[in-house]
């Protein structure tokens, strides 16, 4: 079987070689469904072409191969952080903070998102986090502004830490890659970085908990995105949070916008 779709600005060829690939009960539902595949992915090929117009050059100096070992590193603000990302950490706080529970916060970074979670005066305010400079530098100075306030940091990597902490009502997960290996293997490979802790953040969540991330998605979710999310927790929903890039942005995103998802245990 082989299916095409044409453009001025492109050419998507589909061809089945396997008799038993895709074989519903009838002929008609195996055409219905492949040539709505091929459908929906011409439509993300076009929806990339006019999203790319507003895409940012960003700093090449930041290209995944000069990445090292960030555990223990010493960073300055913006490669902690960019300031471009504040609008995305408000609208990722404001999703997983509404019930004003109990909540875990991978990654400290400046202290920013974790400003916004305590401006919920939520329950209490798990942290981990891996970096002995940002926690010597940033979280003793940040954590003096919230006397009375419950707040746990734990320190080290989330892999070796989280077994250990019981449920929450919101997790947010704002963490990078610590070096190449993590990149190739959880970006490069996967549909968003967080992929890997889903399962983790499902485990950890009281029911009707909420979870939220550095989604990877500029407008809507994959239908692999949602398939991926769907497999570990009952329910989602996104928003769209508008953002303005620096044409030398250091991070590896370069688009004007990006979707907060809000994913329900």
């Amino acid at each position: 079987m082989r299916r095409v779709r044409r453009s001025e600005g492109y050419e998507v060829q589909l061809t089945i070689k396997e008799e038993n690939f895709i074989t519903p009960p009838r002929a008609i539902q195996r055409s219905a469904v492949i040539n709505r595949a091929l459908k929906e992915f011409s439509a993300d090929i076009e929806a990339i072409d006019e999203q790319a117009k507003h895409f940012v050059p960003g700093n090449v100096a930041t290209e995944i191969r000069e990445i090292k070992d960030r555990t223990h590193t010493q960073l300055s603000d913006q490669e902690i952080m960019e300031d471009w990302q504040i609008p995305l950490m408000q609208g990722m706080a404001d999703v997983i903070c509404e019930t004003q529970g109990d909540i875990l916060e991978i990654g400290f970074g400046r202290g920013i998102s974790s400003d916004m979670i305590q401006e919920h005066r939520v329950k209490s305010h798990t942290i981990i986090e891996c970096n002995d400079a940002v926690i010597n530098d940033y979280f003793q100075e940040w954590k003096e502004k919230f006397t009375g306030a419950d707040i746990r940091m734990v320190k080290g990597l989330w892999q070796d830490t989280i077994d250990d902490l019981g449920l929450f009502d919101g997790i947010f997960f704002h963490t990078y890659p610590l070096n190449e290996e993590e990149y190739m293997k959880y970006v490069q490979e996967s549909i968003t970085f967080a992929e890997h802790f889903f399962p983790y953040a499902s485990s950890h969540l009281n029911p009707g908990g909420s979870f939220t991330y550095f989604s990877n998605e500029i407008d809507s979710l994959s239908r692999e995105h949602q398939r991926l999310l769907l497999k570990h927790f009952s329910s989602f929903s996104i928003q769209i949070v508008d953002l303005t890039m620096p044409e030398d942005v250091k991070d590896i995103w370069w688009a004007n916008s990006i979707v907060v998802v809000k994913a329900i245990k």
